[in-house]
């Protein structure tokens, strides 16, 4: 996403810097001027800039994009500390919550740069649905942005939107947050179905009643519930649930096709965001007693050793009541 967002800036005439935690995968990067690990294909804007250099990431930049995964976000961010501007807006890219601190990926910015999740640095979040090999084909994706002051969400929604990639404003910040992030354990649920040949409609009640118990988890923590009816919410749960080359649901049915969690995330190249979120939603659902039955199945199958067949058995047999 990082590389996308890089090539999207360019293409609207902004100076591009490309900065990578990884100093060798930087001059690999500058020399092919192509992601051939993660995006291969599409050639960098002579525009952009790339340096693993970390006391020349910030050097005359006006914002910066944060596409680092979550659970990395604090040691990257700890890293590039000393190097960035105190009055520096960010925009996060990231779709997770952090373990054991529960926080999204925008408090452990500003924790990490100015000391406090109460900071006054003006952050921004932009997520939605956006699956990467499509954004960089130019096929039609929407997505949404909302931050600290509606003042940076209209200037990221200027300086990022395309013909190919339109963005909207939204004034929540925590729903567009939780929503990118709690969409990836229904991912993994939705590809457990996929493995084990459970059908359609098995994965139109999960995702109905999966965008249902995302949606009181984020309403708990003080979301607007529309949020999760729009682009960051149901937009990108379904995205991300049928595309096949959802990281997150091809996990998910490698799962149900009987690999374990370690054989599967072997597999892959990819950090699975939703992995290590399924152990911070369910710790938060329990600090705010929040009902979350698929997130806790999946919780089981991941980490305490469930049958996914089993799992989708005591879904199905919980008791019956009314549907709101």
């Amino acid at each position: 996403m990082g590389t996308i967002c890089a090539i999207m800036l360019a293409e609207n005439g902004h100076g591009v810097r490309l900065w990578s935690a990884f100093p060798e995968a930087a001059a690999e990067l500058a020399a092919t001027r192509e992601n051939r690990r993660f995006l291969p294909g599409p050639r960098l804007h002579e525009d952009i800039e790339v340096t693993g250099d970390d006391s020349a990431a910030f050097d005359q930049a006006e914002l910066v994009i944060s596409a680092v995964p979550t659970q990395f976000v604090r040691a990257v961010w700890q890293r590039l500390a000393p190097h960035c501007p105190a009055d520096l807006p960010i925009c996060s890219v990231a779709k997770g919550i952090e373990n054991k601190t529960l926080l999204r990926p925008s408090q452990v910015l500003v924790e990490v740069l100015d000391g406090s999740v109460n900071s006054n640095r003006p952050v921004a979040v932009l997520s939605g649905p956006s699956i990467a090999p499509e954004v960089v084909r130019k096929l039609p994706a929407t997505v949404a942005v909302a931050a600290t002051i509606e003042q940076l969400a209209v200037r990221m929604q200027e300086y990022i939107s395309r013909p190919y990639f339109r963005v909207y404003t939204n004034p929540d910040m925590v729903g567009v947050e939780i929503a990118g992030a709690t969409k990836n354990v229904i991912a993994i649920a939705t590809g457990v179905l996929d493995g084990l040949a459970a059908g359609d409609n098995a994965k139109a009640a999960l995702l109905s009643r999966g965008l249902a118990e995302i949606t009181r988890l984020g309403v708990a923590l003080g979301a607007l519930a529309e949020t999760f009816a729009g682009l960051a919410g149901v937009g990108d749960l379904v995205t991300t649930c049928i595309s096949p080359v959802g990281r997150n649901r091809s996990f998910g049915q490698a799962i149900g096709r009987g690999q374990s969690l370690e054989q599967a995330l072997e597999a892959t190249d990819s950090v699975i965001e939703g992995v290590a979120t399924t152990k911070s939603v369910v710790e938060l659902a329990d600090k705010l007693n929040v009902e979350m039955p698929i997130t806790q199945a999946v919780h089981d199958v991941l980490f305490a050793g469930g049958k996914p067949a089993d799992a989708i058995a005591r879904l199905m047999r919980r008791p019956l009541r009314a549907e709101t």
